[in-house]
């Protein structure tokens, strides 16, 4: 649920549009004579000529509500929270007419009022669309109706907005593009000057500690929370915390990914040197029998072998002569 307010002086032209739209239908009224719209009017213009100098005394707000809340939407139930809406903003002893309008998907009332109350006082507008916002959130809220997200900003039509709702949203835009990189302050303010956007910051009195951001783009200035909710300066700052963090470990992960690789490429290189090694047959050499240690023979030069095995003979046939002769 969501109002729009606006104001005018011309009591005539706001109750035929209301109360003659197709399709109107009447949910209530308060104080005024209903013959007609004419009637209406001219109830309210009446009593406003108790304070001349209040310029603009009409007061007109639409409810807007969520076109999935349409079927829960009853003429009864609606006028039930226009009533309560009415007393949350102060609008109270006075004037007041609401008319329901079927030409939209949504379901909608319009709600007329004189801001010159039955005493002849102004009714407050002071900071109105503010604590419009939060009273009807507490209804939504309160009535558990359909709640908008904060990323519902995406389905807005844009290019019908007009200022200064359109550079609310261009710059909506550009810190939601920033925010999917930016790790820090400097970044951010950096790629939104690069969109034309200026960026300052509001300090605590008297000190260096940050408590709000402000963003400013064609000649219009809006506090981070007046962007959206989540861009206020204490979110942002968290944000921008996350994607340090999470750029960290990232960085962390890739160095223990290419230590492990490492690791692992050094010991796949010495099972492939054990296995060559293994693979490669035993050769004899011309100093041993390839075996080595203690089965390796030395080297022997020209004929030493033949040389050893008539030597051996000549010592065998002496022992033989001498064991003749013992015999004899």
């Amino acid at each position: 649920m969501m109002a729009k307010i606006t104001k005018g002086s011309s009591f005539g032209g706001c109750v035929k549009y209301v109360a003659s739209k197709k399709d109107a239908e009447f949910l209530g009224a308060v104080g005024v004579r209903l013959k007609d719209y004419k009637s209406i009017a001219d109830s309210m213009e009446l009593q406003s000529q108790m304070n001349p100098k209040l310029g603009k005394k009409v007061g007109h707000i639409s409810l807007n509500f969520s076109a999935q809340d349409k079927n829960s939407i009853t003429n009864d139930f609606m006028l039930k929270i226009a009533n309560q809406y009415m007393y949350a903003m102060g609008i109270r002893d006075t004037q007041a007419v609401v008319f329901r309008h079927n030409d939209t998907d949504h379901p909608h009332c319009h709600i007329v009022y004189n801001r010159v109350s039955n005493s002849g006082k102004t009714i407050s507008d002071q900071n109105d669309r503010v604590r419009s916002t939060k009273i009807c959130r507490k209804l939504t809220e309160a009535h558990k109706l359909y709640l908008k997200p904060i990323e519902g900003k995406q389905n807005v039509k844009q290019d019908r907005l007009r200022e200064p709702d359109k550079t609310r949203y261009e710059i909506y835009n550009s810190i939601k593009d920033g925010l999917r990189t930016a790790k820090s302050w400097p970044e951010l303010t950096e790629h939104l000057h690069r969109q034309g956007i200026d960026t300052t910051f509001k300090y605590k009195a008297n000190t260096n500690e940050t408590q709000g951001v402000v963003f400013r783009q064609n000649g219009k200035s809006f506090n981070g929370s007046k962007i959206d909710r989540q861009y206020s300066f204490s979110k942002i700052t968290a944000r921008l915390n996350e994607n340090a963090l999470r750029q960290e470990q990232s960085e962390t992960v890739s160095v223990e990914i290419e230590q492990r690789q490492a690791i692992r490429q050094k010991a796949n290189m010495g099972k492939e040197r054990q296995t060559y090694q293994k693979s490669q047959p035993i050769h004899e050499h011309s100093h041993g029998s390839g075996l080595g240690g203690l089965f390796s023979m030395g080297p022997t030069g020209g004929n030493g072998n033949d040389e050893g095995a008539a030597e051996l003979e000549r010592a065998l046939k002496k022992r033989k002569k001498k064991k003749r002769g013992r015999s004899i």
